[in-house]
C-alpha cells in the first residue's frame, strides 16, 4: 500500500492555460494527475497533445467544453469520463474544466508531445 497526501502532489504547467498536481507512485504501472485547463490546450489551432506511451483514463470533476481530434469533436460534461489510447492527438476546447487523469504506464514529461 501506498498514499500520496494531498500536499504532496508535484504541481506543474504545460501552458499558461494549463495547470497540473502529479502523484506520482513509486509503482511505475499508473499514476494520478489533476489538470485545470481555462482555454484551449495546446494554444495554437492547428496543434493537439498526445500522449506516446500512456493509455490516460480521465474523469470530468468540474466543467465542460470539447474534445477536438483529428477527425471528429466530442463534448464533455462534468461526471463524463474519457478513454484516450496512446499517440491519440486531440485538443481541449474549454473555457474552464477540472479533471482527473490517470495514466498507465505512468506518465512522465518525455511522453506529452505537442503535434500538427
Amino acid at each position: 500500500m501506498e498514499i500520496i497526501r494531498k500536499d504532496e502532489g508535484v504541481k506543474g504547467e504545460n501552458s499558461k492555460n494549463c495547470k497540473t498536481i502529479e502523484y506520482s507512485f513509486k509503482n511505475k504501472e499508473m499514476d494520478l494527475g489533476i489538470a485545470v485547463i481555462t482555454a484551449r490546450y495546446p494554444e495554437k489551432e492547428n496543434e493537439y497533445c498526445m500522449n506516446t506511451k500512456s493509455t490516460e483514463l480521465i474523469y470530468v470533476l468540474e466543467g465542460n467544453g470539447k474534445l477536438q481530434f483529428e477527425d471528429k469533436e466530442v463534448e464533455f460534461f462534468m461526471g463524463d469520463t474519457i478513454l484516450i489510447s496512446p499517440n491519440e492527438k486531440y485538443a481541449w476546447i474549454t473555457d474552464y474544466c477540472k479533471v482527473s487523469m490517470i495514466c498507465t504506464p505512468a506518465w512522465t514529461n518525455s511522453q506529452h508531445k505537442i503535434v500538427n
